[in-house]
């Protein structure tokens, strides 16, 4: 991955060094360096990278650095992309990160789901091993597939022995993390971005993108488009233009999700002229992991936002009470909606009930879930009426959203 260079084919170690060139020592200044040139984490958050690594660095003890590539968003596949096609300039970053803060040792997280992966990654950390490219060492962790198991804190619960389900902070992982020391959580796009920008310097890096949001991103388009997959592009390009760049829509869309199964839903065509970038959605919405799921004309928007919640209610990790009663009663009540079954009394409850979600859970699951449901009731509108008043529009669904199966292994 680079600005320079477009994923196309996978880079074995040799055709790596070739192209970027042997690992660049981290030296004092790469903090600073990251800190200059803008990084942001690439898993949805959005937070300053320089930051988490000053924080780190300051714990005052041996650090660990947990490289998070679980992508449990359903609709990415920015992640896995990145790993199966340029893995060496992930490994770079994450030795590079470990170097800077002080770090012994580096987990690289995947889901135990993907055996290929798992496997690819495991033979390429024993090739870096070899060839005694790493000062740090990288074990491949293969942990349990949720949606929740991504969160950073499960990510430290499970490699401290625990169920991969998020847990109440403070403490911050930064703070302590795995076995009580200072930890860092990086998304594997944002190492990878890390061991460019130590290449190359912050002043390269700022050349793409925008002075808010620096640099390139991978972002997963899905959805009503003719070609679905992963673009690298810079920060502030249209939607349009990025529907365009993944073949175009063979029919009209109504409305766009932007930021995956806990983002907004916007209507066409005013999301179409928007930037996709932190700033330049806000206040609508957020580019979260990269996503842009398209939706045609003849769907129903209700019976797709009703799929996603019966999702989102599936795989909470049910130990506080927003995901084990309040989530589910909110995917039951717009699934009545969406089935033509609702009363005006039953929308009215279900609008108190998304309000009840937010702020409540160890982690923000409930409120990604609540933010998805409260967009759908605003942007259709006129579809809820017509719900209410005619029943079910009879219209199709055509997102790939995942079958609601709960979560049954979290260790």
């Amino acid at each position: 991955m680079d600005a320079r260079h477009a994923i196309g084919t996978s880079l074995s170690l040799t055709e790596h060094l070739r192209h970027h060139g042997p690992g660049p020592r981290p030296g004092p200044r790469l903090i600073e360096a990251v800190g200059e040139a803008g990084l942001t984490g690439r898993g949805g958050a959005g937070f300053p990278t320089a930051h988490k690594l000053r924080a780190v660095a300051e714990g005052g003890r041996r650090a660990v650095v947990v490289a998070n590539g679980m992508e449990s968003e359903p609709f990415s596949r920015k992640d896995q992309t990145l790993l199966a096609l340029a893995p060496h300039l992930v490994l770079d970053g994450a030795v590079l990160a470990a170097e800077a803060v002080g770090a012994d040792r580096i987990h690289l997280c995947l889901p135990a789901t993907r055996t290929t992966q798992l496997h690819a990654l495991t033979t390429t950390v024993a090739e870096r091993r070899s060839a005694q490219l790493d000062s740090v060492p990288i074990l491949v962790e293969a942990m349990p597939h949720g949606y929740v198991t991504s969160e950073s804190t499960a990510l430290v619960h499970w490699l401290n022995g625990g169920p991969a389900r998020p847990t109440s902070a403070p403490p911050r992982t930064h703070e302590r993390g795995v076995h009580g020391r200072p930890t860092l959580v990086q998304n594997v796009e944002t190492l990878a971005h890390l061991a460019l920008i130590a290449r190359h310097g912050p002043h390269w890096f700022r050349q793409a993108g925008t002075a808010a949001s620096p640099g390139t991103t991978l972002i997963t388009v899905t959805g009503a488009v003719r070609h679905p997959g992963v673009l690298e592009t810079e920060p502030g390009t249209r939607v349009s233009t990025l529907l365009q760049q993944a073949g175009g829509t063979d029919q009209p869309l109504q409305a766009v999700l932007l930021g995956g199964v806990a983002g907004t839903w916007l209507r066409t065509p005013f999301a179409l002229d928007l930037p996709f970038s932190r700033e330049g959605l806000a206040p609508h919405a957020a580019p979260g992991a990269g996503i842009i799921a398209a939706l045609p004309h003849d769907a129903c928007p209700l019976a797709e936002t009703a799929r996603i919640l019966a999702y989102l209610a599936a795989n909470g990790a049910q130990q506080c009470g927003p995901c084990r009663f309040g989530l589910p009663a909110v995917a039951d009540d717009f699934s009545a909606l969406a089935d033509g079954h609702a009363t005006p009394e039953q929308l009215d409850r279900l609008h108190r009930r998304i309000g009840l979600l937010p702020g409540r859970g160890a982690c923000r699951h409930p409120d990604g879930a609540a933010r998805l449901a409260a967009s759908a009731l605003t942007t259709f509108e006129a579809d809820v009426d017509h719900h209410l008043t005619h029943g079910p529009c009879g219209r199709p669904t055509s997102l790939p959203v995942p079958a609601p199966t709960r979560t049954e292994h979290w260790t």
